[in-house]
């Protein structure tokens, strides 16, 4: 095993952002589903300032869960390191009940870790991906101002396109005056189509054209780009829906999929952005992007809980492979292993 996965090893739910950037997917073997795009890179070394956080955070559980303690002061240490992972208080709450509820409130720290691995693995256990069988397979992608939409978007036309599929990207963020111009970047660098129109053009009107030309040009998958907006601003989700609705009228059952792209670092106001957007556009997946830049990705664990949404992708880094498939069950055991000294 590479030895920055030892270092994650044996810490819990406040290594959740390290044990998902590195320690799981950095570690994926063979081929993806269909739906899941191109087969993943080779391994990679982890980034610096992630094998530090993890450091740090592996040393917290280990006090937590050191030979021969239990009773109160591990639940109220867990929790309180729980919380600050991000993990929220209604998850931790959940989580801490069912662990209380299979070993005892006197039970030892070992005991209290393996029961809580597998109520972990439990809640991020999500149904697989939808395959990709119809054409095109239409996937909006939102998010918030600065979450890292567009680089995403292009990352997965990546993978598609390594796949053997066409792609087409479509160009909908409008606003924001770079923001056609990097897609552009992208669909050159992954080989896919672009639809663009010049700048403040409606949105709703470069989505049209777009389903227009994926029906025409016989693209496999279109990836629509929109701009960012704040889940408080009414106007601009009402927007949203109005793209919505424009690629549902234009191929039928579209959207397949629409993807919420969250920062890891915003914390537990990621769950409050989940569930407007959810509101608004029903939401199906989430991509959680930089979670190489923090130590406190616990709020994956509350999108899931509070919200149901599956965590579909996550970011590591700035690469075009480095955003990778999350698997669940992984994620969890590479949480939870031993670390050696």
């Amino acid at each position: 095993m590479e030895p920055w996965v030892l270092e994650v090893a044996g810490a819990a739910a406040a290594a959740l952002a390290v044990a998902v950037g590195a320690g799981l997917l950095w570690r994926r073997r063979g081929r993806p589903s269909a739906a899941s795009g191109a087969p993943p890179p080779a391994a990679a070394a982890a980034p610096k300032g992630f094998a530090v956080a993890a450091r740090r955070l592996a040393g917290q559980l280990e006090s937590v869960f050191g030979a021969g303690r239990g009773g109160d002061a591990v639940w109220a240490e867990l929790e309180e390191v729980l919380i600050g992972a991000d993990v929220g208080v209604r998850t931790t709450s959940m989580l801490l009940d069912r662990v209380r509820s299979r070993v005892g409130a006197g039970a030892t720290g070992a005991a209290i870790k393996e029961a809580l691995r597998e109520e972990i693995g439990t809640l991020l256990a999500s149904p697989p991906p939808p395959e990709t069988t119809r054409k095109p397979w239409v996937v909006l992608v939102t998010g918030v101002n600065g979450v890292g939409k567009t680089t995403t978007i292009g990352k997965l036309a990546a993978r598609h396109r390594a796949a053997g599929r066409r792609v087409l990207l479509v160009a909908a963020d409008t606003f924001r005056a770079a923001a056609g111009d990097q897609l552009a970047v992208w669909a050159e660098r992954a080989g896919a189509q672009l639809v663009q129109h010049g700048p403040e053009a409606q949105p709703s009107a470069v989505v049209f054209d777009g389903m227009k030309a994926a029906l025409a040009r016989a693209v496999d998958v279109v990836l629509v780009d929109t701009a960012g907006r704040l889940h408080t601003r009414t106007p601009l989700m009402e927007e949203l829906r109005k793209v919505r609705r424009v690629i549902a009228r234009e191929v039928p059952d579209a959207p397949h999929e629409v993807l919420l792209v969250l920062d890891a670092t915003t914390g537990q106001n990621a769950v409050s952005q989940a569930r407007q957007f959810t509101e608004a556009v029903d939401v199906t997946g989430v991509i959680v992007t930089k979670l190489d830049g923090t130590a406190r990705g616990g709020m994956l664990l509350a999108v899931r809980h509070e919200l149901g949404l599956p965590i579909r992708y996550v970011g590591v880094g700035e690469g075009v492979d480095d955003l990778r498939p999350f698997d669940a069950a992984e994620f969890t055991a590479a949480l939870f292993e031993r670390r050696e000294p």
